[in-house]
């Protein structure tokens, strides 16, 4: 503990001033833990997948460290003890799931004229396209009209099959901000959708999945290149969580780890290389990444 001369010089004795700097200590220590105690007031958690060095692992985000996990994320996974400072972690996709699966048009700002739709309108995207937070959206050479679409993505925590609406928030694990990249003229001419939704990048997903926050009213931001080019809350979606897990496990068993990006609000416009996207859900993070 080092004495300052401007402490002696004001005519302190030394046992004062440790003792002064101790209740300062004391003071400090005691707002730093009143800090940590408010950001979890809301009882939500942070969960990642990350590489340290050589090692990959799950996670708990808390304040600047990752505080490690051992096993998978949907096993109830223990603390190893073990921490890491989060600015010099490397945040992968925050989970791997076995499928993807999303919504067309699922905000009526985004459908326009366009009929609502009966029932949730859901395709497949590929695991393969997932990209990490900070990775780059490639467009492929020759298009030219490739889309962002900002989403919030749901986690799936425990097996759902044939669920209720009402069964479907407890297979829920938590949810993530995502980027459903579309490219416009592959989706609108050929047959299926694999390469327009599905192709490698086309999935930006992170930076950690965030429970025990009320995903059905938050407020979701796009932002390309600092403009806001999307905004609306979660509470618009036509079909919401529970009806979106119900109908899915209906039809396809879902499995710990799997996704559903729940649609995209408003209108699209193309990116270009140089360009970079945001993806900000509240209380939940933003997502980040840049195009080539």
């Amino acid at each position: 503990m080092k004495i300052s001369r401007r402490h002696l010089l004001h005519g302190l004795s030394v046992g004062a001033v440790l003792a002064a700097m101790n209740r300062d200590s004391l003071k400090q220590s005691a707002a730093e833990a009143q800090e940590r105690t408010a950001s979890k007031k809301d009882g939500s958690l942070r969960y990642v997948r990350f590489k340290f060095g050589e090692k990959s692992a799950y996670g708990i985000v808390d304040q600047d460290r990752v505080r490690e996990l051992e096993g998978n994320l949907f096993d109830s996974p223990a603390e190893t003890g073990k921490t890491y400072p989060l600015n010099e972690a490397e945040l992968l996709w925050p989970c791997e799931p076995s499928k993807i699966l999303a919504l067309a048009g699922n905000y009526k700002s985004h459908l326009g004229e366009t009929p609502l739709p009966k029932n949730p309108e859901v395709f497949i995207k590929s695991p393969s396209a997932l990209l990490a937070p900070g990775g780059t959206i490639v467009i492929p050479p020759g298009v030219r009209n490739v889309h962002y679409e900002g989403e919030m993505v749901v986690v799936i925590g425990k097996k759902a099959k044939n669920v209720s609406p009402a069964e479907a928030a407890s297979c829920v694990f938590g949810v993530t901000c995502g980027n459903d990249v579309s490219e416009r003229d592959w989706q609108k001419n050929d047959r299926q959708w694999w390469r327009a939704k599905a192709s490698d990048t086309f999935a930006p997903l992170g930076p950690w999945i965030v429970r025990g926050i009320d995903y059905g009213n938050l407020l979701l931001t796009t932002r390309l290149n600092g403009d806001v080019k999307q905004q609306a809350r979660t509470s618009e979606l036509v079909f919401d969580v529970p009806a979106i897990v119900s109908f899915i496990s209906k039809h396809m068993t879902l499995l710990p780890g799997d996704l559903i990006y729940t649609g995209t609000p408003g209108q699209t416009s193309a990116m270009k290389p140089g360009d970079t996207v945001e993806v900000e859900i509240e209380r939940t993070g933003v997502l980040t990444n840049r195009v080539a």
